[in-house]
């Protein structure tokens, strides 16, 4: 029996209508259109130039989202071996000279990567999505997830964005970051977080 292979496409850009490949379903949820589309709509043009970073990459659909949309480069750290195999053919097919992938812990991986971009000229996005189906340990994904952006010393970091389960309570603050918008989209939400 053939599995069906389950795929989404770059929104706009110069890449737009590109198709990407999604890893089996049982391993992740793609950020879903409706959701992509707005937080692009809320970066518009401050994506131009900027280092983007994915934790928890799954596809890498965002920040290939992003590089479509003329972001400079895009790190993509992913846990998962099948969801990390996916994501470089995606990156392969959209540009693989402006994407820097990691197989491993975002919790591990994401101070070094920041670490190494502490003084690039270019500001950083970072977004944020971690999985929310483990019932179980739930709550510690997020705390850990908070704990790793209070812990951001970077000045270069603009942006934090959360994709979140709606019924979270998000801090107002994490370190020198406050959250400054949320927008719901059924059982996910977005929150963004600037400098402060």
């Amino acid at each position: 029996m053939k599995h069906e292979k389950y795929t989404t496409q770059i929104i706009a850009g110069k890449y737009k209508g590109r198709k990407l490949e999604l890893p089996s379903l049982d391993t992740t949820r793609s950020s879903k259109a409706r959701l992509k589309e707005s937080f692009f709509n809320v970066l518009q043009f401050d994506i131009i130039d900027k280092i983007f970073i994915e934790a928890f990459a799954g596809s890498g659909s965002i920040g290939l989202e992003a590089i479509s949309r003329d972001a400079a480069r895009a790190y993509f750290v992913e846990l998962s071996k099948s969801s990390y195999n996916v994501l470089i053919r995606n990156c392969k097919s959209i540009d693989a000279q402006k994407c820097q992938t990691m197989l491993g812990d975002t919790f591990v991986q994401m101070p070094i990567i920041l670490n190494s971009l502490k003084n690039a000229s270019q500001e950083i996005i970072l977004y944020v999505d971690p999985p929310f189906d483990y019932r179980d340990g739930m709550t510690e994904i997020y705390d850990k997830s908070f704990e790793m952006v209070k812990n951001i010393e970077n000045d270069n970091v603009m942006l934090v964005c959360f994709e979140h389960m709606s019924e979270l309570e998000m801090p107002q603050e994490l370190g020198k970051f406050e959250l400054f918008k949320s927008k719901k989209f059924g059982k996910s939400s977005l929150s963004y977080y600037q400098a402060k």
